[in-house]
């Protein structure tokens, strides 16, 4: 076997290495599997201590070939302890693993890209592209203008204006398709059947997969390579969660991390949920949704990988929950305001699931659990309009500032009254 190549998920028949994400024989996923033994000199705690801040400390796991030089850093974001947010919903031992500030676009996908661009590349692709709910365009935009690649970046018409700038900006085709996720996604597929285009999440889909086994490394290696009790992840197409699973694992055969049973709770948006209701009802089976729902990004009703997705969290006994886009806002507030993190709507949903998750009982709060925050605020600041009044501006002299703060103590004053007599009203 060579260093790594593709193998489909189902059947186990091998592929080498190509563009290709479809097996011939039973028309399931492609996957990379690797060559541990290879691997097992390579992929070490001292040889990873030695590589650069970014995910290419990890490229001995990772399908690049040896003599690949990284252009694209990416990854390796704080591993931050959450004591604020933690005492707001019953948790003692809660960290937040924060890709809201991954570079250079300010999303996991970030990684992602990184891998499958260096895989473009190899295949001699000069024109790549995807399909995309807005940070995988901004991530593709971003690092194909840094290796000198064209683009062509489908997403769907109505996409948050922050995503569709931030991808234009780097000098990105973009096509805005009038459809959901799904319908543009079927359309980059025939298109990459026409044309000879690297689509990262199409015939380069295994190779893209592999770069969120990162966020699994990192993980681990920043708690002082140990696995947590727990994950919570946002899931789209369920790929991330899947990956992380794998990367544990991979850690655990490797000998780098002790063995121990780490569980994987999902996380959705109840306006597109099919991954959490596959859970629930204990299969495998995906029932394609209608996305309806804030948290586009996490907007996919049909998920490619969502079947592995929930085999994961079912086989590590944990959990998938989905919350309402009402809750969704609150928590991008509560995150904010607790530990200074501003994450976009998947954070949303990761912070709201991690809080029923609590309150539930499903972790208990002496656990250490990591969430995933996959994404900036900045880039989905539309769901807060009208979230916060602004005032009307002072003049430059203290007596106006003194004032100001007088009304300010006058107004919270009265809005404790309110909630002491509704209290009251209510027999407390």
């Amino acid at each position: 076997m060579a260093a790594y190549e593709l193998r489909c998920k189902e059947c186990g028949k091998f592929y080498g290495i190509q563009p290709l994400s479809i097996c011939d024989e039973c028309f399931s996923p492609l996957e990379v599997v690797f060559d541990l033994d290879y691997a097992r000199t390579r992929f070490t705690r001292e040889a990873i201590a030695r590589g650069p801040l970014n995910i290419w400390r990890y490229r001995a796991l990772l399908p690049v070939s040896d003599a690949y030089v990284p252009q694209t850093p990416a990854g390796f974001t704080p591993l931050v302890p959450a004591p604020r947010l933690g005492a707001h919903i019953g948790a003692r031992n809660l960290y937040l693993k924060n890709d809201a500030v991954c570079m250079p676009t300010l999303s996991f996908k970030d990684r992602v890209v990184a891998v499958a661009l260096a895989n473009a590349q190899a295949f001699g692709f000069d024109t790549v592209g995807c399909s995309s709910t807005g940070n995988l365009a901004n991530a593709v935009a971003a690092q194909a203008a840094r290796l000198g690649l064209k683009t062509f970046i489908l997403v769907p018409a109505d996409l948050e204006p922050a995503k569709i700038l931030n991808t234009q900006v780097y000098g990105a085709t973009l096509v805005r398709v009038d459809g959901n996720y799904d319908h543009v996604n079927r359309l980059c597929s025939q298109i990459a059947d026409r044309y000879r285009w690297g689509f990262v999440n199409v015939n380069l889909r295994p190779f893209y997969g592999e770069g969120s086994k990162t966020v699994g490394f990192e993980i681990a290696e920043q708690l002082g390579w140990r696995l947590p009790d727990n994950v919570v992840v946002p899931m789209a197409g369920g790929a991330l969660i899947s990956k992380i699973h794998k990367a544990f694992k991979e850690l655990v055969m490797l000998g780098l991390v002790e063995e121990r049973q780490v569980r994987f709770f999902g996380a959705q948006a109840t306006g597109c949920s099919p991954i959490v209701k596959a859970v629930k009802n204990g299969t495998g089976q995906i029932e394609p949704q209608r996305p309806a729902t804030i948290a586009r990004s996490l907007a996919i009703g049909n998920p490619a990988d969502g079947p592995f997705a929930s085999r994961a969290i079912r086989s590590s006994g944990g959990w998938a929950e989905d919350v309402s886009d009402v809750e969704i806002v609150s928590a991008i507030q509560e995150l904010a305001e607790t530990e200074g993190i501003f994450t976009e709507t998947a954070g949303g949903v990761t912070t709201a699931v991690t809080a029923r998750l609590y309150a539930h009982q499903r972790i208990r709060p002496h656990e250490l659990t990591v969430a995933c925050i996959t994404g900036n605020g900045l880039k989905t600041t539309d769901v807060l309009n009208g979230a916060y009044d602004q005032r009307q501006a002072i003049r430059p002299r203290l007596a106006d500032f003194e004032q100001f703060v007088e009304q300010l103590r006058s107004e919270t004053e009265d809005r404790s009254q309110v909630f002491a007599l509704a209290g009251a009203d209510d027999g407390r």
